[in-house]
């Protein structure tokens, strides 16, 4: 088994997963284009930032699972790694905490206006009664859109910190938010109408592009602190850099538009040149503790995969599939009972879209639940169970 590292890796966690038989090639510095010239004979592909186009995945042979080091998984092409049957998986949770600790970061930068502090005593300059202006974030309405691993820490601290939160997520239910001892918004609207600062936590899927739109940036009051350490293209930033421009919000963002993909370099962004946006360098996820949590994660899902074939964490598994009915064969256990049942299903053109055959202890019989596109006929059903040598009993039934 291969593996191709081709971000920053803690070298510790390279030995470790060396451990688990795998031979690790470490090239910390590819870049995306880079990737179909590297790939070679890797079974595994381990990234973070870089992208994984169809290019890569298209020329690798022996691909069979690309890890995120990370949470997000929109730098890689979901599709072609389906059409290969390629697993994908990623990190979850594991750099919540440097992400919301980000956040409050870029609040209270904001509020205080820290960094002009800084740069104006840099240049020699002492301005006391103009950075004595701030407003304190104490007792303000503090809007939570996304309320996933990183939206729950960055409620935690809002909390502490003596803000009321309120949340919106697709899942979030009334319940849910009772528990979290926080309000809950039905929709992105009529949490923005409430809100004096706005953290965006969102994962970049199809449906969160554009979510927080011009409509949604219009609503938003005078003097809002608008936060996001999620994704770039989940806000619409041109409607955001009018919205600065026109001096009605200020914006603490760690994301933006057209980022470079090397570690340095030039980047021109009128947007992160503005006097009211506080950016960051896309290093929400970027503490040694985060990396270090990550790397861990990235060792148990190498070592379940070559050691017991699990995909832990696997994210383009479907959520549901073109299954309507379910056979279900209590039988034998001994070689050929199942080979002859999807013998039954293929001679009828019945596909299987999902299968699980369990042993019973004292491993003399099983049980295999088969969930197929087709109902099969009463023929078939009573060529299987004819075979009273192998099976006990069949049943089908709709789903």
């Amino acid at each position: 088994m291969k593996a191709l590292i081709a971000d920053a890796f803690p070298e510790k966690y390279i030995t470790d997963i060396t451990q688990h038989g795998v031979d690790v090639e470490y090239k910390p510095k590819l870049k995306s284009e880079e990737l179909a010239a590297n790939i070679g004979d890797a079974n595994i592909l381990v990234v973070r930032s870089t992208e994984v186009k169809a290019d890569c995945i298209s020329c690798a042979k022996n691909l069979s699972l690309i890890i995120r080091a990370g949470a997000g998984v929109n730098t890689i092409d979901i599709k072609s790694a389906n059409a290969r049957g390629i697993y994908v998986t990623n990190c979850p949770g594991k750099n919540s905490i440097a992400v919301a600790e980000l956040t409050i970061g870029l609040l209270l930068a904001l509020d205080r206006r820290i960094a002009d502090n800084v740069i104006d005593l840099r240049n020699g300059k002492w301005n006391k009664g103009e950075y004595s202006k701030a407003d304190g974030v104490y007792g303000k309405t503090f809007g939570v859109v996304g309320v996933g691993q990183i939206g729950l820490e960055v409620i935690s601290r809002a909390k502490a910190f003596g803000l009321r939160v309120i949340g919106w997520s697709k899942s979030l239910t009334r319940e849910k938010a009772a528990q979290l001892g926080i309000n809950h918004s039905g929709t992105i609207h009529d949490l923005v109408t409430q809100c004096d600062i706005i953290s965006v936590h969102l994962a970049l899927k199809p449906e969160t592009k554009g979510i927080i739109s011009r409509s949604i940036i219009d609503l938003m009051k005078p003097g809002t602190i608008f936060l996001n350490t999620s994704r770039a293209e989940v806000v619409d930033e041109a409607a955001l850099a009018e919205a600065v421009e026109a001096g009605k919000i200020k914006v603490g963002t760690d994301v933006f538009v057209g980022e470079p993909e090397d570690k340095k370099g030039e980047f021109k962004s009128k947007f992160a040149s503005l006097p009211n946006v506080y950016g960051t360098h896309h290093i929400g996820a970027s503490t040694e503790q985060a990396q270090n949590a990550v790397a861990e994660e990235t060792v148990a899902i190498i070592g379940e995969y070559v050691k017991q074939g699990n995909i832990r964490n696997w994210v383009n598994r479907a959520k549901k599939t073109a299954a309507t009915w379910q056979l279900v064969v209590r039988h034998y256990d001994k070689p050929g009972v199942l080979a002859n049942v999807l013998g039954d299903l293929k001679a009828s053109n019945i596909n299987v879209e999902e299968m699980e055959n369990v042993i019973f202890d004292g491993g003399l019989t099983a049980c295999a639940t088969i969930k197929l596109v087709d109902r099969p006929s009463d023929d078939v059903l009573t060529r299987i169970r004819m075979r009273s040598d192998e099976v006990i009993q069949a049943t089908v039934n709709a789903l």
